[in-house]
C-alpha cells in the first residue's frame, strides 16, 4: 500500500536528497511517488531508512501514535537487560513475524510494514517486549 501522508516522528536534521534540511517533529510531509516530498522538495524514498527511521504515515490521523509506538519498541528492544528474552519472544511471536524482512534468517530486521503497522498491532507488540 502506498500512503499519502507523513509526520516526522522525530527531528530531522541531517543532508537528504534535496540538500541539508531541518524537519521539526510533528511536521506533514507528502508522499509523491513513492518519495517524501517537504515544501516541495524531495526528502529520501519512502521505503529508505531515513522515512524509517524519521517518520511515520499518517493516512489514518494517528501518524504520531504510531511514531511514538515504533519509537518505544525499538527503543526497549535496544536495551540490554533483558535483551535475549525481549527478542526471544519477538522470534516466537506470529504477528511479529509477519514485520520481519524475510531475506534475513539468522537475523531480524524490521519490514516496511512495520513502520507503517495499524496502532493496534504495534500497541501488541509493546506490550510483548515489554514482557
Amino acid at each position: 500500500m502506498e500512503y499519502k501522508t507523513y509526520l516526522a516522528r522525530k527531528r530531522l536534521k541531517k543532508l537528504v536528497i534535496c540538500g541539508h534540511v531541518n524537519i521539526p517533529y510533528g511536521t506533514a510531509v507528502t508522499n509523491e511517488g513513492g518519495v517524501l516530498m517537504w515544501n516541495g522538495k524531495p526528502i529520501c524514498a519512502t521505503t529508505s531508512q531515513d522515512a524509517f527511521d524519521f517518520f511515520s504515515q499518517n493516512d489514518d490521523d494517528r501518524g504520531r501514535e504510531r511514531g511514538e509506538l515504533v519509537s518505544a519498541i525499538l527503543i526497549k528492544l535496544a536495551k540490554q537487560d533483558h535483551q535475549k528474552e525481549r527478542w526471544g519472544r519477538v522470534w516466537e511471536d506470529p504477528l511479529c513475524r509477519k514485520y520481519k524482512r524475510p531475506e534475513h534468517e539468522d537475523f531480524w530486521i524490521w519490514n516496511y510494514d512495520f513502520y507503517n503497522a495499524p496502532v493496534e498491532d504495534l500497541r501488541y507488540i509493546l506490550k510483548l517486549v515489554e514482557g
